[in-house]
Order: C-alpha cells, then sequence, then structure tokens
C-alpha cells in the first residue's frame, strides 16, 4: 500500500520504504484493522512548510517551519543560530572594557541597554556602584530611552510593512534616523556605540548637545500623533492585528515572555519600577498596559511607551549638572576626556600632556590600565535592565582576573521568540508574519 504522508501512530509492525510511487509500508503483524483506520485519518492536505522572508527578522537568520492545514497553521517552530556570532565566548579573551565592545553588536537595535546590562554587573563585581557619577547616570538614562524610542520606531514601522502599511514604515525610519543622528553627536557613531563604560562613560556630552536634544523632543512631541492618525483608529490597520498572535497572561507567564508581549496582557511589569537602576526610581513616569493580548495591544503599548520615554527625557535634561562622568578611582577609571582632533576622535591634546607631564608612574599606570585592563575581584553578579523588548539580563562571572571567566545574557528576543507557537498555532498563515513583527524579535541578541 502506498501513501503520500506519514501515517500518524503507525503499529510498529507497518515498515516503510520510500520508492518512486510514494511511501510503501510493509504489513508484518499486528490488526489490520488499525493500520487501515490510521491510513483513513491521514490528511492529505496537511504539509510543512519554510515560511519566509517577510519580516526582517525572517531574512535568512530565522527560519519559520510551518505544518499548515489548509491555511490552517497546525504546528508552527522557529529555527534559530543562522546569525551565531560567539559573542559570549569572545568577551572571555578581552579586557573588561573591551567587552562593551561586543555586547553593543549583539540585538543592535538596542545597543545602549546592552551596554548598561554588562557595565552594570561589572560594576556591582567591582563594588562601585554608589561611585558612579549622578551625570553618567543621568546621560545614561537619557541614552536608554533615546534607544527605547528608535527600536520602538523599528518594531512599528516593519510591522506596519507586513500589513501593506508603508507609509507607517517611512514615517518610523524617518524619526528613527533622527534619533540616529544625535547617537551620532553623542557617541561618534549611530550603532554599536561602546559609549557606556564599567565606571561610567567614554566621553562627556558635546557641545550643543543638550539643545539637540531638547529640539529632538519638541520634533518627536509632534510626530508621535501622527502615528495615531495613520494606524490606531484605522478600521483596516485594527481588522489586521486585533485578535492576532493572541498570548494571555498566563500564556506570558508560563512562557518567560517580558517587555510589551507581557504588558499587553494587562501587567505592569517594568523593570525601571521592579528593580530600580541608574536612578530611575527618581523619575516621574507610568507604566503603560493594554488588556487586549494580541497584536494590536502590543503595537499601542509601544507607542505609549515613547510617549513615556520623551518624558524621562524631559527630566534628564532638567537634571544635567556639570561634573564627571567616569568614576574616581584611577585604577579603574578609564580614559574619559576625549575631543575631536586630526586623527578623528580620541584623548586630548590637554590630557595627553597631562598624563605625559605629571609623573613617569603616571604615564605607566595609563599604559597598564589600557592594554592590561584592570582587575576584578572573584565572584559573580547578575544585572538586569528593562529593554525596549523586555528584560535584558546579564550574569558576569570573574576569577580575579583583567578578563571575564564568563559572561551570559538572558536577552528578551530570545525568550519572547518561544511565544511564537503559541501565538500562531490555530490560526492563519497569513497571520504568522503579524505575530511575529509584534514580538519584534532581533537575531542578533537571540544568537548571540
Amino acid at each position: 500500500m502506498t501513501a503520500s504522508n506519514a501515517i500518524p501512530h503507525a503499529p510498529q509492525q507497518a515498515e516503510e520504504r520510500k520508492t518512486t510511487e510514494g511511501r510503501v509500508f510493509t504489513v508484518t503483524g499486528g490488526d489490520w484493522d488499525e493500520l487501515a483506520e490510521s491510513v483513513g485519518k491521514a490528511d492529505d492536505e496537511r504539509i510543512v512548510v519554510n515560511m519566509g522572508p517577510q519580516h526582517p527578522s525572517t531574512h535568512g537568520v530565522l527560519r519559520l517551519i510551518l505544518e499548515i492545514d489548509g491555511e490552517t497553521v497546525t504546528e508552527a517552530r522557529c529555527g534559530i543560530g543562522y546569525l551565531h556570532t560567539g559573542i559570549e565566548k569572545n568577551m572571555e579573551y578581552r579586557t573588561w572594557t573591551q567587552g562593551t565592545t561586543f555586547v553593543t553588536r549583539m540585538d543592535y537595535l538596542t545597543p545602549l541597554f546592552n551596554e548598561t546590562a554588562y557595565c552594570l554587573a561589572v560594576e556591582k563585581l567591582l563594588g562601585i556602584t554608589d561611585q558612579i557619577p549622578d551625570r553618567a547616570n543621568v546621560i545614561r538614562v537619557m541614552m536608554m530611552e533615546l534607544n527605547r524610542i528608535s527600536s520602538h520606531l523599528v518594531a512599528i514601522a516593519t510591522g506596519g510593512m507586513e500589513l501593506g502599511a508603508t507609509t507607517v514604515m517611512i514615517y518610523g525610519f524617518r524619526d528613527r534616523e533622527m534619533i540616529l543622528d544625535a547617537f551620532e553627536l553623542i557617541t561618534g557613531l549611530r550603532m554599536n556605540h561602546a559609549y557606556i563604560r564599567p565606571g561610567g562613560l567614554a566621553q562627556d556630552l558635546p557641545p550643543g548637545a543638550v539643545d539637540h536634544v531638547r529640539e529632538l523632543v519638541k520634533k518627536f512631541h509632534k510626530n508621535l500623533p501622527e502615528y495615531d492618525k495613520l494606524a490606531t483608529g484605522n478600521p483596516v490597520f485594527k481588522g489586521r492585528m486585533q485578535d492576532v498572535g493572541y498570548l494571555d497572561l498566563a500564556g506570558c507567564m508560563a512562557l518567560g515572555a517580558t517587555g510589551p508581549i507581557l504588558r499587553a496582557a494587562g501587567l505592569p511589569h517594568d523593570l525601571r519600577k521592579a528593580q530600580p537602576y541608574c536612578g530611575y526610581e527618581s523619575y516621574d513616569f507610568e507604566i503603560p498596559t493594554a488588556d487586549t493580548c494580541d497584536s494590536y495591544g502590543r503595537f499601542l503599548v509601544r507607542l505609549a511607551e515613547m510617549r513615556q520615554s520623551l518624558h524621562i527625557i524631559e527630566q534628564c535634561l532638567d537634571r544635567l549638572e556639570p561634573g564627571p562622568v567616569m568614576v574616581a578611582d584611577k585604577k579603574i577609571a578609564w580614559p574619559a576626556q576625549l575631543a575631536l582632533g586630526s586623527d578623528g576622535l580620541g584623548n586630548s591634546l590637554d590630557h595627553i600632556k597631562k598624563i605625559m607631564g605629571t609623573s613617569m608612574e603616571a604615564l605607566i599606570h595609563h599604559f597598564k590600565l589600557v592594554t592590561e585592563g584592570f582587575r576584578v575581584p572573584p565572584g559573580q553578579a547578575y544585572s538586569a535592565v528593562e529593554s525596549a523588548k523586555g528584560e535584558l539580563g546579564v550574569h558576569v562571572v570573574s576569577d580575579g582576573g583583567t578578563r571575564p571567566q564568563r559572561v551570559h545574557f538572558r536577552d528578551p528576543s530570545f525568550t519572547n521568540l518561544q511565544t511564537m507557537a503559541a501565538m500562531c498555532e490555530g490560526g492563519m498563515v497569513a497571520d504568522v508574519i503579524v505575530a511575529v513583527a509584534s514580538i519584534d524579535p532581533v537575531m542578533g541578541g537571540v544568537d548571540r
């Protein structure tokens, strides 16, 4: 007998082999009626397909494996590992400060969150958490909130693109460019900044940065309502997203989902409130939630979070007081006096003259700090921040040397991607990409 599809629960006595006519089963014993019944239950319409590329995450780096019965998804799985970079392993061969240049490249849409989480863990091991200058913490918060807005803009823009709402995509990337311009002004780079360092920051804000960010906030207060006009009340947009990618609070808790996915299920959990860091407990802001548990609710949560981030950024600008941006301990403090010279961004000439002219010991110490790095006491620490996508945690282990013994990240994209099957199974094929877009995964953070 031949069959074009695998027989579910076929008896062990039925051996299978493939021929040019299809699969052939040789029955050597057992209950013939049971075998005939199982063949009759085989669904000729059920097939397995690889879906994509659609969402940017599925362009060669995320494999969506769907078993479909007609237009209905009966099983959904994720294939990952195509973007594996070995960042965590590479960090074991670099100094503690050099580690920031690796972690910033993980989730490349939220580099400043990666840097902050890592530096907070290193500072916890060093025991200098309370010694970080106030100005450095305020700038860290401001940069993270700018990064939250830019990440959410990509989520909304790419999600809109999948729905055919190309205007939403154009507006999203238009606004994100303004934030990347601010990042370039402050850090020298649009992405992969390595700006936040153990002990503080790589450099202070350059002249004109505060005015630039204030002007940026004004533009966003003007531009954000456009997304409401375009999408929030749009019946086509709502019809495409409501009740799609449904995952209730119980499902979020069981799968470890955090961030907008969890808050769209009605739980106002945010580490900035639950486990404050960098002085977040002193800022006035709210935690937006929704009770729809679907893709539309996640869109609304991200839109509301961007407004709250603007409110936090305004408070940061008002709090900026003159002061250092690096811890005072010279055995830890990486040189943070940078200036733009003829050869690009580097240590200012005045700083170099001071190091070389003060004493030979100062010069030797500077050389050893940069080339060898500082030592971190033996131990381990876990630190977590509320990234744009959810809880971003880092577990750092030190053996007392100048390099980490082990660094491991709990990336929210990796954990949230587990919800894909729960959101998609039982739904339509056309809704899979909408659900994946609402998760907003970045595979650089998943594969690390």
